[in-house]
């Protein structure tokens, strides 16, 4: 026998705490390496971070909203309940929900526009059109196997070096609303540290999507798992293993302190869930490996962050 979840617990289905790693793992991780380069600011950090979430639950709230009214999510899907297809919060309440919670977002992202200037802008309007059309709009990208792409660049590369752009520029004391990115605010580290978060973020995409292969392929929902196939998407989740494992790798190599490494303790952890993907293609499967390599996203921030801010702090 089913019970029918309560209102409060339909949603927070809705916004999926179990992917909520992906939006605070970069901000952390942006956060180490400005305290590692002494231009550590915590109140934009706590911004980015509040902002992050917002964006990240409205992306979710988003997509069950477009992914239900579409037809996307079926009664075949192996996945975690979808609440529009499931019938557990009207469609409308979602999308109003959607409005409200990136319109935080926007709020949220005004207090750093200021000391920001343009660059915060341009991040906060394509973070959350991205999210708004990752499955809904006239071309969803999703559906176009662009999605792996879009989570690497937004919930990587931009979440990293935005967290840390916003606390470099408020040390720098660079003027109200600058135009460009003044001097000294991105660095080579904030990208590289952006494509290991943003390759770890993307492997949940690639579980998520490997468990709905067949579903999505059904209903017309060409993500990249449904054009790469199950052999395919294999090999790219070994390939963004091998791209974040590298990274640490890389910044010991230029000069950055051993502690760097700490990630590489991670790898058991890594090698666990690999093993599953690898060789699992249902939804009893798949579902705990997505949740354990959100966790291991978890934990890899969590060891770069202190390997990066420690030499700093002790």
């Amino acid at each position: 026998m089913t019970t029918t979840p309560t209102r409060r617990r339909a949603w927070l289905m809705a916004a999926r705490p179990q992917t909520l790693p992906a939006g605070v793992a970069p901000v952390v991780l942006g956060v180490g390496l400005a305290v590692a380069d002494g231009v550590f600011a915590p109140l934009p950090a706590l911004a980015a971070l509040l902002g992050a979430l917002l964006i990240q639950v409205g992306t979710n709230l988003a997509n069950d909203y477009s992914d239900g009214v579409r037809g996307a999510d079926t009664e075949d899907r192996e996945g975690f309940t979808r609440v529009t297809a499931g019938g557990l919060i009207e469609p409308e309440q979602v999308r109003r929900a959607t409005a409200l919670t990136f319109g935080l977002a926007l709020l949220v992202g005004s207090t750093l526009v200021y000391v920001g200037g343009l660059p915060v802008v341009v991040i906060g309007l394509t973070s959350i059109a991205a999210g708004l059309l990752y499955t809904g709009g006239p071309y969803p990208y999703g559906y176009y196997g662009l999605g792996d792409l879009f989570v690497f660049v937004f919930f990587g590369l931009v979440a990293v070096t935005g967290t840390y752009y916003v606390q470099a520029v408020t040390v720098a004391a660079a003027g109200p609303f600058p135009l460009g990115l003044p001097s000294g605010t991105v660095s080579t580290d904030a990208a590289l540290v952006g494509a290991a978060a943003g390759a770890l973020a993307t492997a949940i995409l690639v579980v998520n999507n490997l468990r709905d292969l067949e579903t999505d392929r059904r209903t017309g929902k060409r993500t990249l798992a449904v054009i790469l196939g199950y052999r395919g998407s294999r090999l790219e989740f070994l390939g963004l293993l091998g791209v974040a494992y590298t990274v640490p790798v890389l910044l010991w190599g230029q000069g950055d302190g051993p502690l760097v490494l700490a990630p590489l303790v991670t790898l058991p952890f890594a090698a666990a869930v690999a093993q599953t993907v690898l060789s699992r293609a249902s939804g009893d499967a798949l579902n705990p490996a997505l949740e354990r390599t959100g966790q291991l996203l978890a934990l890899y921030a969590l060891t770069l962050t202190v390997g990066l801010a420690a030499p700093e702090v002790v």
